[in-house]
């Protein structure tokens, strides 16, 4: 049955957590796959976690299915925290495997309501949206985002490609820190996106993954609440796993804004039916810590002084960056946990043979992967493959 596969590559930027764990360099450095490390260089369980899943041992009696839905009372709690206040009945959310099954959902719930209809998405992306846009068969409409040279947003390629679109298109956007530039829409720029898709019936699809990591966590959600609240149809996929460095648990949410309740109550139906034949029932331990934090006041101030921690660990390391390279001033204006460098294949492959230095082919860092101290050590081997003032 199975001669007929062909088989496939592996995934490059996966396969760099091996090459980094068999390099017997003490100075290597891993800047690849997007985790937050802490100033330790450790991927720490927060501690309103650790609390969390304390409470859940002691008081849990029961590990049965919840449902196709997942826990409704998680869904209802990350609403104020994605959208603001008073979200409003149009807003039926589901939980999910990570922020990649609700972008998952999201695809094959767009294919089902409108089969013909588009993706708008820009270059560069996350790779793993193509992908899912591939498996479910959602035709994808290319348009250049980023100018790699200026470390800018080309933002009338994203209004041109909008205005070309029908009603009933869709297009993808990443709420805040853009993965894999770090270069985010102004909030000027979010208005006029905002103005522009009420008008053209354009769908919003917001990838919203890192809320906290960038410039803090209202501001962070500031764009999508914007859009959301300007037109009548939205779909927002929302990620817990980094703000709450869930990663193994896979902890997620998709969101969709409706013309009326009783569209709401179809997307629902069709939402969960959709869920029933890809994961069935969503793991429950993440989302009942997560729950479990939001219910406390107590552990939810923990939580939010944590990721404000976070934050401006990942702001400091982009300032430290920013100082020590004139080529690399740009990083302070990003935000998040990514950035692109301007390298070759070659220099890439001369950084990680000969420098120990481990990062994605296309030149995507994770800021979060580098610690201050590691900055100076870091830009002398950049300079040492011809970037920056070396170049």
């Amino acid at each position: 049955m199975f001669e007929s596969l062909v088989e496939q590559p592996a995934d490059a930027l996966l396969a760099l957590i091996g090459l980094y764990k068999n390099d017997p360099r003490a100075d290597k450095l891993d800047l690849g796959v997007g985790v937050y490390r802490d100033e330790t260089g450790a991927t720490p369980i927060m501690q309103a976690v650790k609390a969390a899943e304390k409470h859940l041992l002691e008081t849990r009696t029961t590990k049965a299915y919840l449902g196709p839905d997942g826990d409704p009372v998680y869904t209802e709690l990350l609403k104020p925290i994605v959208f603001g206040s008073n979200p409003g009945p149009r807003l039926v959310g589901i939980q999910s495997p990570g922020g990649t099954g609700a972008l998952r959902l999201a695809a094959d719930l767009i294919v089902a309501s409108k089969p013909d209809a588009k993706l708008l998405y820009g270059q560069p992306t996350w790779v793993n949206h193509l992908q899912i846009a591939q498996a479910t068969r959602l035709a994808s409409v290319p348009h250049p985002f980023f100018d790699i040279n200026t470390q800018s947003i080309n933002f009338g390629n994203l209004i041109a490609a909008i205005e070309g679109a029908r009603a009933g298109d869709v297009v993808l956007l990443h709420g805040c820190c853009h993965n894999p530039t770090g270069t985010d829409l102004n909030d000027g720029q979010w208005a006029e996106i905002a103005t522009l898709l009420a008008r053209t019936g354009v769908i919003p699809l917001i990838d919203l993954a890192y809320q906290g990591l960038g410039r803090g966590f209202e501001a962070d959600a500031a764009g999508t609440r914007k859009v959301v609240g300007a037109v009548e149809e939205a779909i927002v996929a929302y990620s817990v796993d980094k703000n709450f460095g869930l990663y193994r648990e896979r902890v997620g949410a998709l969101y969709v804004k409706t013309r009326d309740e009783k569209t709401a109550g179809k997307v629902l139906s069709n939402l969960t039916s959709l869920t029933r034949v890809n994961w069935s029932m969503p793991p429950d331990h993440g989302a009942a810590i997560v729950r479990t934090i939001l219910e406390s006041p107590e552990l939810t101030a923990v939580w939010r002084a944590e990721i404000d921690r976070m934050g401006d660990r990942v702001r400091a390391v982009r300032a430290g960056l920013a100082a020590a390279e004139p080529a690399l001033a740009y990083m302070a204006e990003q935000h998040g946990m990514f950035s692109m460098l301007k390298l070759t294949a070659d220099q890439i492959g001369r950084l990680r043979a000969d420098h120990g230095v481990y990062m994605a082919g296309s030149g995507r860092i994770n800021v979060a992967g580098l610690q201050v101290a590691d900055i100076p050590a870091f830009v002398r081997k950049l300079r040492a493959v011809g970037f920056g003032n070396a170049a």
